[in-house]
């Protein structure tokens, strides 16, 4: 059996897999498992530590990194920032906190109990900082691993996960892959529902469908229809010329782009009092 028949098998399985867990089993109760796998990642820490690193020039051009006004530099900087800003995490972020509220007894909307808005927003504002600051942590040092390994080789355009995983060769040598595997397969099946859920909450929202992870099939088919079909659509595009990996890039960039209207609209929102009542932004909460 070929290598290319071998990858279009594991493609299909994965994203089966992910539509199963997706819609036959509760996020919560599958996400904790996964999370784990995640490590992994922390392999790219070590690996600075096992390849020549420029510690100076790493200080000095973190605060003062060199700027240019070329396409491809600005286009790359806003793929970072739509890496870090998704449109689509706006929906999930706000879906999960009432998946979280209809999770926990006593739990209401802050609008009808304002007296749960500064434990609710405490815990909110020390998840974020946490999440954000570990994810930039492990892409400044992915960012430092790949360029001491694969830039410094010359190796400059990625377009296999077997390519990506010859970053972690320093610290894993034949394992490189396999570790590089764990933890792409563990981010994978984390952010496939996020991508598809988020679809799906977005356009629950707008219909006014049934809409939680938490439900069975019957109860909220069309909700898990688009996940469903979001998924597929996915995963076609594996059968298909497009470079994944410029795939990742270019989609990057267009959430860059799309983020900032919606930023925009979300700050009017947030200082408009009939939407937020007493939870401006203006508030000391």
């Amino acid at each position: 059996m070929s290598w290319a028949v071998l990858l279009h098998i594991y493609t299909v399985a994965l994203g089966l897999l992910s539509v199963l867990l997706q819609v036959f089993v509760p996020y919560r109760s599958y996400v904790h498992v996964l999370k784990w796998l995640t490590l992994a990642l922390f392999a790219y820490v070590a690996t600075v530590f096992f390849v020549p690193i420029p510690w100076e020039t790493v200080a000095i051009r973190t605060v003062l990194p060199h700027l240019s006004w070329k396409s491809d530099y600005i286009t790359t900087v806003v793929a970072i920032l739509g890496t870090s800003i998704s449109p689509y995490l706006f929906f999930w972020q706000a879906s999960q906190e009432v998946e979280e509220m209809r999770a926990e007894t006593g739990q209401r909307a802050l609008k009808d109990a304002p007296g749960q808005g500064p434990a609710s927003i405490r815990r909110i504002r020390t998840d974020t900082w946490v999440g954000m600051g570990f994810s930039n942590l492990l892409a400044f040092f992915i960012i430092l691993a790949t360029a001491a390994t694969l830039n410094a080789h010359g190796v400059t355009n990625v377009e296999t996960s077997s390519q990506a995983a010859l970053a972690l060769k320093p610290i894993a040598g034949k394992f490189a892959f396999l570790l590089f595997s764990a933890g792409i397969v563990g981010t994978g099946l984390l952010a496939l529902p996020v991508l598809a859920g988020s679809a799906a909450y977005a356009m629950a929202g707008t219909f006014r469908w049934r809409n939680s992870l938490a439900l069975k099939l019957q109860l909220a088919k069309r909700f898990y229809g688009i996940i469903v079909l979001s998924t597929t659509v996915g995963l076609a595009i594996g059968f298909t010329p497009i470079d994944p990996i410029k795939a990742l890039y270019w989609s990057a960039v267009i959430n860059g782009v799309v983020s900032v209207p919606i930023m925009v609209l979300i700050m009017f929102m947030a200082v408009n009092p009939k939407i937020m009542g007493k939870f401006i932004r203006s508030s000391s909460l």
